[in-house]
């Protein structure tokens, strides 16, 4: 508590001066206060939820069942490779079919992979059993998987999958990124 602490001292005339008065504040139960507080704002504030992404996996198959063909057809998919840099290429083509030029690539936004998963489901034989190969490859980061992820959802793309690049597809990906686009200058 505060406590007022008074000094007499005679004067010499025997004059009478006003006395000085010295405050000690006692903060110990400040102190008190201070965990009290912190801990009622602890236990009332509202913790911040994870946020989870809400990924549908198939049933693993019963010892005895055999699990169903996965085979898909060319003209009812289309693979996306997702590089570095933030960058995309998708594919339409078979091993044999696969060059650096039919390796194209595209951006992340609405006017770019959207637009082409919309176009590649519009040219597909059977809409129904479109599909979406995603291929990260090791240079790409998340937060460009969960992008594609979400471009599945935004394109109601209900059939996709997640595999390894195809050692084909990673030679022709990597002459792809190897090569440097030419400069505007160098026509000069």
């Amino acid at each position: 508590m505060a406590e007022v602490q008074v000094q007499e001292k005679g004067g010499k005339d025997g004059k009478v001066r006003s006395k000085k008065q010295s405050t000690r504040v006692d903060m110990t139960p400040m102190v008190d206060l201070g965990f009290l507080l912190i801990t009622f704002f602890m236990f009332t504030t509202t913790f911040s939820k994870p946020n989870v992404m809400d990924l549908g996996l198939p049933a693993k198959p019963k010892k005895d069942q055999k699990s169903p063909d996965t085979e898909i057809k060319l003209s009812n998919s289309i693979s996306l490779l997702i590089g570095k840099d933030n960058r995309i290429f998708w594919h339409q083509q078979e091993q044999a079919g696969l060059t650096e030029a039919t390796l194209n690539e595209t951006s992340f936004d609405r006017e770019g992979i959207r637009k082409v998963i919309q176009q590649a489901k519009a040219r597909a034989v059977d809409q129904s059993k479109f599909t979406v190969i995603i291929k990260p490859t090791d240079d790409a980061v998340y937060k460009n998987f969960v992008d594609m992820l979400d471009e599945m959802a935004i394109t109601k793309s209900e059939q996709y999958g997640v595999t390894d690049v195809k050692p084909w597809e990673k030679a022709i990906y990597e002459k792809k990124i190897g090569a440097k686009a030419p400069s505007p200058n160098a026509a000069n």
